[in-house]
């Protein structure tokens, strides 16, 4: 979760579509670069661990655009596929 954060602060698009898991991918994926992506929370994690297969991680994203402010706040499904975590949905 905090590399795709990255990713999205950085405007690293290539990055978010290789870690996200392809029967979910949108086939244009594309970031605002007037966006600021400014802290990330970490609320809530289940599973996720080494060993594990699968996990889920609730987290806010604050943003920051021009004069406006907000909070992305999300519950991510996420999958290991070949030792990479892939990002599948949210729930």
């Amino acid at each position: 979760m905090r590399s795709r954060f990255t990713a999205f602060a950085t405007g690293n698009a290539g990055y978010l579509a290789a870690s996200w898991a392809p029967e979910t991918r949108p086939s244009d994926l594309h970031v605002v670069p007037e966006r600021r992506w400014v802290r990330l929370e970490i609320i809530d994690t289940v599973a996720g661990r080494q060993l594990d297969t699968d996990g889920i991680v609730e987290f806010r994203a604050h943003w920051e655009q021009g004069a406006a402010s907000g909070v992305l706040a999300e519950r991510s499904r996420f999958r290991r596929d070949a030792g990479r975590w892939l990002y599948v949905d949210s729930v």
